[in-house]
């Protein structure tokens, strides 16, 4: 990641206990260097907020001792990450906007195995979750895809989550929710599953060992000139992330992701995202959010 000059001139602009003007528009622009997130005027309470939570966290005194912390030299790499994480939103469900996985299961799946000579072999699938944050969305692509094996499909799949935050990482890898957590499961596929918690005070759930064994995470910067991804998998979803990047780099991002995808793969982004066709040559729209290369 690149390193911007130590102790910059603005490092001195403290107001009281607050995120003056000048270290606000400092960090915003690293933000956006870093990951592509564009923070507007309107954020910058809430990036104060956030701010002040790692400020505790450091035992620091101000914001501004913060900010001194981050431009050490001895200590940007590591504080940077935290601040990435501080600063991202990590938004999730299971069966989060459904109609996605109901495409998976109906038409991109049989799509891809017709594809490759019909349903009498068993067919390797690599699906990738490019923005994982808990894990909820990878693991319900693996439930959907485990259920069609179950139920007669000769696929032998793989699900890659991949998220910019350690924290929410490690939340996926644990793969314990809250039981609300379920509520958008239905029935039959959260017994099946998920183990609860045998104490009742615990109102919490894991995902069975069986899946969890199908999916694996890492921690991938979709700023990165490039991606520690095979180049030949068969479905990603990028969901509800792209709208915090301007247009040049959902230009990028969009780009580098279907360099991921075998020919007749398919991207899946997000509702508000459906600018992605007017964006990228090369992709085909088959339905108003997705894609296929």
């Amino acid at each position: 990641m690149p390193q911007p000059q130590l102790k910059p001139a603005w490092a001195n602009a403290y107001v009281g206990g607050t995120l003056s003007e000048p270290h606000f528009r400092a960090l915003a622009q690293l933000i956006e260097a870093q990951v592509g997130i564009k923070i507007p005027q309107g954020k910058r309470f809430m990036l104060e907020g956030r701010l002040l939570k790692r400020v505790r966290a450091l035992g620091l005194s101000d914001i501004s001792e913060y900010v001194d912390a981050l431009f050490d030299a001895s200590q940007f790499e590591d504080e940077l990450i935290h601040l990435i994480d501080v600063v991202t939103t990590n938004k999730t469900d299971f069966f989060r906007e459904p109609a996605h996985f109901d495409f998976m299961r109906q038409t991109a799946v049989p799509e891809l195995i017709k594809q490759r000579g019909g349903a009498d072999r068993v067919h390797k699938l690599k699906v990738w979750s490019a923005a994982a944050s808990m894990g909820m969305e990878a693991y319900t692509m693996a439930i959907v895809l485990d259920d069609m094996v179950r139920s007669g499909s000769r696929i032998d799949f793989r699900v890659l989550g991949t998220d910019i935050s350690n924290p929410v990482l490690r939340m996926a890898q644990k793969a314990i929710y809250d039981i609300e957590a379920l509520k958008p499961v239905p029935e039959s596929l959260a017994k099946r599953y998920f183990l609860r918690s045998r104490e009742p005070a615990r109102a919490e759930c894991r995902v069975v060992p069986e899946l969890r064994s199908r999916v694996s995470f890492q921690r991938m910067n979709l700023m990165s000139p490039t991606y520690p991804v095979d180049r030949d998998v068969d479905i990603i979803f990028c969901r509800n992330v792209l709208i915090y990047f301007d247009k040049p780099t959902q230009r990028k991002v969009v780009t580098q992701l279907a360099s991921h995808l075998r020919p007749g793969g398919y991207l899946m982004v997000g509702h508000s995202e459906s600018m992605v066709h007017n964006v990228v040559p090369g992709l085909t729209q088959v339905r108003p959010t997705i894609f296929r290369v």
